[in-house]
């Protein structure tokens, strides 16, 4: 079949599914989008759009009826439906098997436990009278707890301290099947992101480092390549190349790392889709990371991920002190800045910390892409319309 007559199919229509169509326009691909939110991201830039649940099995069937290849957005989706789907034939990418087990964050880590993926040492729980034995175990003074499932953007997540917990469980925050991690000092988080090819070929893209806001836990500022010399870099690589190996499908996954103060690099979790640590290939790389998706669902080869530049983002989030109709301060001062790139995500109102857009940064130097980072994080500023 013509590459260039597939029509790819995709649930969810955030800002990822967008900027997947938005990279692909210049190939005139025909993208077909399930998403619940009528006036989401994509559907003005759909070629067909279906408004339903990404967990309602008749929904995606009939996504599914008129697409060539299904991929996904977002991982709240419904592995069962997709599973039979592919066992009727459907191709869909990356697999739903390998999409079952990252839902999964208890199953994420055993998977890296099985496969000699250096990961940090975690216990499973089933509920909360199982925290206070298994705390001390951990052997960290503070440690980290997660749900299981549904977690995302840094819902679903707490950086607890151990003795308090264990002192006063009525504190524990979640209820359910949880994770308990070690806490791991970082000296700095990285990602690195992994493409592969239908042909079983593995490209990867320069590191990532990136900077979290401590509340939100949402990444506020990433830079590429991450400053942590050729040996560090070349070991978070083949880390993150060998977990993709590992996982036996194709597609785009963004696997994110801890480089801890003893140089030792873990992985913390991964996503089977494009992320927002790679926003910034789209201007920063020769194939973007949505592009390189579009090449893996069409079965092309990949594209080159070199960097073109130095390169950041800062990710553009909503006011935490009103939500409603808004304009950017500043857009035009920051609009003069070379190599400073506006991206906006077609959300009609801003709320306190949504991801409402990113600013992608070019510059010949880490130390100017800092610059003109800070200059936007301190400048570009959503207000009321």
């Amino acid at each position: 079949m013509n590459p260039l007559k597939k029509r790819i199919g995709v649930l969810g229509g955030g800002q990822l599914g967008r900027m997947l169509i938005q990279e692909s326009s210049r190939l005139n691909l025909h993208f077909n989008i399930l998403e619940a939110e009528a006036n989401c991201p994509c559907a003005l830039l759909a070629n067909q759009f279906i408004q339903g649940s990404l967990l309602d099995e008749a929904k995606i069937r009939d996504l599914a009826a008129i697409s060539d290849v299904l991929t996904y957005e977002i991982e709240h989706v419904n592995t069962e439906a997709l599973l039979k789907l592919e066992k009727e034939g459907h191709t869909i990418i990356p697999s739903p098997r390998i999409l079952q087990m990252i839902q999964d964050k208890g199953l994420q880590k055993e998977f890296y436990l099985k496969n000699n993926i250096p990961s940090g040492k975690f216990f499973l729980v089933e509920n909360k009278a199982e925290w206070s034995r298994l705390i001390p175990l951990l052997g960290s003074e503070k440690f980290v707890a997660k749900t299981r499932k549904g977690g995302y953007d840094g819902k679903g997540v707490a950086i607890l301290n151990s003795q308090e917990i264990i002192n006063n469980p009525d504190k524990i925050p979640f209820e359910g099947p949880c994770v308990l991690e070690e806490f791991i000092a970082c000296q700095k988080e990285l990602a690195v992101i992994v493409a592969r090819d239908q042909d079983g070929n593995i490209a990867s893209f320069p590191s990532i480092e990136m900077e979290f806001d401590p509340i939100a836990n949402l990444v506020t500022l990433l830079i590429s390549p991450a400053r942590v010399g050729s040996i560090i870099e070349e070991k978070a690589e083949e880390i993150a190349r060998n977990l993709v190996q590992a996982l036996d499908g194709p597609g785009l996954f963004a696997v994110e790392l801890f480089l801890d103060q003893a140089g030792t690099i873990f992985v913390n979790e991964v996503a089977p889709r494009p992320h927002n640590s790679g926003h910034h290939t789209i201007e920063a790389c020769y194939t973007s990371q949505y592009e390189q998706l579009a090449r893996i669902l069409l079965g092309l080869p990949l594209g080159s991920t070199e960097l073109v530049k130095a390169a950041g983002m800062v990710n553009l989030l909503g006011a935490p002190d009103f939500s409603g109709s808004y304009q950017l301060e500043n857009l035009d001062a920051v609009s003069k800045m070379e190599g400073v790139y506006v991206h906006l995500y077609a959300k009609a109102e801003s709320k306190p910390m949504r991801k409402m857009g990113h600013v992608s940064i070019l510059a010949n130097t880490i130390d100017e892409v800092i610059e003109k980072a800070n200059y936007v994080r301190t400048h570009l500023k959503f207000v009321k319309d």
